[in-house]
């Protein structure tokens, strides 16, 4: 597994991260979260042996990595924010010379070579010069470097950054295939990232955990967990009717003639939402119930620290 314990980075007089401690098993997928400045690219880079913390332990697998931050990084791969890469180089020769770096057999880096290429996409710019792509390209080429020497730890920074839709959508399905017997650390912004990839969520803010749950937890503290959605096909005059329910504490109005309804903890609300609607022989477009919505509760997990 992972562990990090009590860490902590000062650069001068600024405090980047205060006291972090958790731990991540095989097969679990951690996001890591945080708004811009909380930390969260420090502690990556901690953990992966490019920076030295202040104060505190880190284990890979077993492996010191502040004692022995090279043995701890030949079982790693990771993808940092922004993805350095060698321009001039081709996307083949940079992808071989990572994994003769890495001390790869020439027999395993073809068989690697081959499977990343595919995994990742990059069969279309193999003969380019990586300064001539475009930034999801690049981005995948960062993806690949990664991966090239079959890690047992993953730590991507931000790794959707700069990919289309379809292209997001590939990167979530390889990480969640490799994630079945590698351990994955995952820093994003992007919220459906989380819900799509995520088994457990670390949030930070000002360097300190707010959170650590998973995200069906995290969605069941937002204010709009089990609220009631309904959109009517018709501009009706529904206020009055949906106040008077006594399951119900507060009606929102949104656009489009829908109305979010805060509903009493316990009760059963979509059944006399429901039975409103039948009684009064409203036409519907839409009746659902919130799961939670994890940007609700990221924001106010973190604007609560900084205030």
């Amino acid at each position: 597994m992972i562990k990090l314990q009590d860490l902590e980075k000062s650069y001068g007089n600024l405090h980047a991260v205060k006291g972090i401690s958790f731990e991540v098993k095989p097969g679990e997928v951690l996001g890591f979260l945080g708004p811009n400045g909380a930390g969260k690219s420090t502690t990556m880079r901690m953990i992966t042996g490019y920076i030295q913390p202040t104060r505190g332990n880190i284990s890979v697998m077993g492996t010191d990595v502040l004692s022995n931050p090279q043995k701890a990084q030949e079982i790693m791969g990771y993808l940092p924010e922004g993805a350095p890469l060698y321009g001039e180089m081709t996307v083949a020769a940079f992808l071989r010379f990572v994994g003769q770096v890495r001390g790869m057999t020439a027999q395993r880096l073809n068989e690697r070579f081959d499977e990343v290429v595919r995994q990742v996409s990059l069969q279309k710019v193999l003969s380019q010069p990586i300064d001539t792509l475009s930034k999801g390209y690049k981005r995948r080429v960062g993806l690949a470097q990664a991966l090239i020497h079959d890690p047992q730890v993953l730590i991507l920074d931000e790794p959707t950054d700069g990919l289309d839709p379809n292209q997001k959508h590939e990167v979530r399905k390889l990480i969640q295939n490799l994630s079945k017997d590698k351990i994955v650390i995952i820093s994003t912004h992007i919220l459906e990232e989380v819900d799509a990839l995520c088994s457990r969520v670390v949030i930070i803010a000002k360097g300190k955990i707010v959170a650590d749950k998973t995200p069906m937890e995290l969605a069941q503290m937002s204010r709009y967990h089990k609220a009631v959605y309904v959109r009517f096909s018709e501009e009706y005059e529904p206020l009055e009717a949906l106040r008077a329910l006594p399951e119900i504490t507060e009606v929102e109005t949104c656009s489009d003639h829908g109305y979010l309804l805060y509903t009493e903890p316990g009760t059963q609300a979509l059944h006399a939402v429901n039975q409103l609607i039948h009684d009064r022989n409203w036409d519907v477009e839409e009746l659902h119930v919130e799961k939670g919505r994890l940007d609700d509760v990221f924001r106010r997990l973190t604007m609560e620290d900084a205030a």
